[in-house]
């Protein structure tokens, strides 16, 4: 097949469709292939080979953006089986075949329809196929081609990043890198010149520069100093086709901020400065304000100031405010006209932060003289001291001196001084001031115990001026006297065991006194020596201002006295030495081996045996029910018996009834209690001595270690089969009732039968060691003799 490229249309391009033209003469002409070669099919190693024409394919190309009226010409498929009588159908398929690319199926001219853009879509890729119009069979194999779409120069460059900001540092070099912005052009980098930009400045010259093939911007001053100009906004072009006659162009702006840098040092607007402070002003007060200036911002015009030298360096202090830095002038010590009218200082203003690279534009400091001139003020009085302490003794009478205050005028007219005392407080109350002289008094009559110290201001006014008024406090100390007894530290509750031994310490007491150290901190404890001597008790004086009690006997008793009191006489060291007296009670308890007290009261006997109140009401009530019934069965008992047996004329069928009790435990014969404690016991058969036996017993005839080893279950039904056939027993119900407790046990019975009449010899001591429950029940049977006191 042979393929026509499309005509020139541009008339730019001539030169490119004259090359184009030579190309497809060269390379678009018919291609006669004598063998047509098949695809490889894997496994196969034969290729099978037949002679038919075939066409040979390029790309074609067509320009974007086409504005004409007309569809524009891509190019011509033409096969080598086509004779021109119209048998030949071409058909095209593929991407925008039918839509965009159109072929005439006859002549295999192919046309584009629509206008395209290369930016959106760059080739198309297509399938041209040769059939017999007859037999719509192909001609030919179907083959691929592609349509490029050819570029143009239609679209400008853009800076995607823009506007931009950026800073750089006051005083940089010449060329210093700024930025670099960046253009891109959407045409086509590899055909032409479309997409080749080109960077030039329009607006920031002669400040600023730019590379035309990097977009670098750099400085082009040398020096720029901030202080003068700080903001600059350079715009950028950015030129396609290399910035020929014709490109398309954008641009951008970038807006520059010079930093600052610390290239100028502080100076004082002036070189002389004069400051009036009158002598009034409070020490610690600022008096005044000095700055330097620094066309600096931020931390480059950072300031220090200081006093170098003058005769107010002692006077006068200087600080830095830094949020407006500027230099606070204090006062360190009180100013008095009347002594020095004024001062001289030299105050120097310095950065804190340095840039060495401009050091030789320093130096970066300066210095200004300030001349400060005291005023002269009326001032209030003066006290000699800036504060009282004064003494009196508690008790002193009403109009007792306590002390003196004195104050001056301090001017040169030195004015009389009037004195009084400010009644603000309750305090201020209790003292009075003679208004000449300044001595303080007392106006009540004070107790140190109650409050042993007081503060009032005193105030002083000159009699010229009374508004002029100054202030002192002055601190009053009450002085004691020992006016006070000594007395027990608290109320102590003291307790002596019953088991305590002789010289046994029960308590160590302590004593208090209301009067300070000097005449109350020793204590002296005795007993009182007006009573006969104590033989239950005694006092030990410690040295150490305690004492301590001590037992005189071995045992106490709480039967026998559960209290005891014993009074103690305590004396302190004041001049003169008072003393007083208080009584101690000591409760007797009954106690642990260990010391500690089980219980001080009198119920406890009781208690320790383990029974409450409310246990012994319901054991006193049992009593009581058990009387009542014990009362009510003997009057059942002594009412009269029914006869035994009725009278022989009464014929009729009776009911005997037995109501015979039997003699006691002393009537052996009626009963033989033995079977009940023992079955083993019970060797022969008891018979009834009312009736005869008719018939034989059953034979039971046991040895002696039979007997012994009898159970109780047996013996039970033995006696029931020995009821069963015994035929004399009576024709009514008989219940027999057996009370076994088995063999005999080592603690032996508690019976009265076998009880002994003779005193049990037994020892009670482990009782003992049986603990504190059994405390009270080892008391009642051991041999302790109770002592009783004197």
């Amino acid at each position: 097949m042979r393929i026509t490229s499309t005509s020139c249309i541009c008339p730019v391009l001539v030169c490119l469709c004259f090359v184009q033209r030579c190309y497809g003469a060269a390379h678009h002409g018919s291609i006669k292939v004598t063998r047509n070669q098949t695809k490889h099919i894997e496994g196969e190693t034969e290729v099978h080979h037949r002679p038919k024409r075939g066409w040979v394919w390029n790309q074609f190309f067509v320009l974007e953006e086409h504005m004409g009226p007309d569809p524009q010409y891509v190019g011509k498929l033409h096969s080598n089986s086509d004779k021109g009588d119209g048998s030949v159908k071409y058909i095209l398929t593929g991407e925008g075949a039918g839509t965009i690319f159109i072929i005439d199926d006859t002549t295999g001219d192919i046309h584009s329809t629509k206008s395209l853009d290369r930016e959106q879509k760059t080739h198309y890729v297509l399938h041209a196929q040769a059939i017999d119009r007859r037999t719509n069979k192909p001609l030919e194999p179907e083959s691929e081609f592609i349509i490029k779409v050819q570029d143009i120069n239609d679209n400008a460059p853009k800076f995607t990043d823009g506007p931009y900001i950026v800073t750089v540092p006051e005083m940089s070099e010449m060329g210093t890198s700024v930025l670099q912005v960046t253009a891109t052009d959407a045409d086509d980098p590899t055909y032409g010149n479309s997409a080749r930009v080109v960077y030039s400045i329009l607006q920031g010259q002669p400040y600023f520069s730019v590379d035309p093939k990097t977009g670098v911007i750099r400085t082009a001053l040398h020096n720029m100093d901030r202080e003068a100009r700080e903001h600059y906004s350079v715009v950028i072009q950015a030129k396609d086709m290399a910035g020929q006659v014709g490109g398309l162009s954008g641009s951008t702006t970038v807006n520059i901020t010079l930093t600052d840098v610390n290239d100028n040092p502080p100076r004082f607007p002036q070189k002389h400065y004069q400051l009036y402070v009158p002598e009034s002003a409070q020490v610690g007060s600022a008096v005044g304000k000095i700055k330097a200036n620094d066309a600096d911002t931020g931390s480059n015009a950072d300031m220090k100031y200081t006093i170098i030298n003058g005769d107010g360096s002692g006077v006068f202090s200087i600080s830095t405010d830094k949020e407006t830095r500027e230099g606070i002038l204090s006062l360190k010590k009180p100013l008095n006209y009347e002594k020095k009218k004024s001062y001289t200082l030299n105050i120097e203003g310095a950065n804190t932060h340095l840039d060495f690279r401009f050091s030789h534009l320093g130096p970066f400091k300066d210095v200004t003289m300030l001349k400060i001139i005291v005023g002269d003020v009326d001032e209030p009085p003066l006290f000699t001291m800036p504060s009282y302490v004064m003494e009196v003794y508690e008790n002193a009478k009403i109009g007792t001196p306590v002390g003196t205050v004195t104050a001056h005028d301090p001017d040169a007219a030195n004015s009389l001084v009037r004195y009084f005392i400010d009644h603000n407080t309750e305090e201020d109350r209790y003292f009075t001031i003679d208004a000449s002289t300044g001595t303080i008094k007392t106006a009540k009559i004070f107790d140190r115990e109650e409050t042993p110290w007081y503060n009032i201001t005193v105030a002083a006014s000159e009699i010229d001026n009374p508004g002029l008024v100054s202030h002192v406090p002055v601190g009053v100390r009450i002085l004691d006297v020992n006016d006070n007894p000594p007395e027990l530290a608290r109320d102590y509750d003291v307790v002596v065991c019953e088991n305590t031994k002789p010289g046994q310490v029960i308590q160590t007491i302590t004593a208090t006194d209301k009067d300070n150290s000097a005449n109350g901190a020793r204590f002296h404890f005795s007993l009182d020596d007006g009573l006969s001597l104590n033989p239950n008790f005694t006092l030990r004086n410690n040295e150490d201002n305690t004492a301590s009690i001590l037992t005189r006997r071995r045992r106490y008793s709480r039967t026998t006295q559960d209290t005891y009191y014993l009074p103690v006489l305590i004396s302190d060291g004041g001049v003169p030495p008072l003393s007083s007296s208080s009584t101690l009670t000591i409760r007797v308890c009954a106690c642990e081996r260990d010391g500690r007290v089980r219980t001080c009261h009198a119920e406890a006997f009781l208690s320790s045996a383990g029974l409450s109140t409310g246990a012994l009401i319901a054991i006193l009530l049992c009593i009581v029910i058990l009387l009542a019934i014990v009362v009510l069965f003997i009057t059942l008992r002594r009412s009269k018996k029914e006869p035994l047996i009725i009278s022989e004329e009464d014929v009729r069928e009776n009911v005997v009834t037995y109501d015979d009790e039997g003699g006691g435990e002393e009537d052996t014969e009626a009963f033989d209690i033995t079977a009940l404690r023992n079955p083993s016991a019970a060797e022969e058969l008891k018979y009834r001595r009312d009736v005869r036996p008719e018939v034989k017993p059953l034979s039971r005839h046991h040895p002696s270690s039979s007997l012994d080893s009898i159970d109780v279950q047996e013996f039970i039904k033995q006696r029931l089969a020995e009821a069963d056939l015994d035929p004399s027993v009576p024709p009514y119900d008989s219940l027999q009732t057996y009370a076994y407790e088995g063999h005999r046990s080592e603690a032996g019975s508690i019976s009265s039968l076998d009880s002994a009449t003779t005193h049990s010899d037994q020892d009670y001591n482990y009782l003992g060691d049986w603990g504190p429950e059994f405390k009270k029940l080892a008391e009642l049977y051991g041999e302790i003799e109770p002592e009783r006191t004197t």
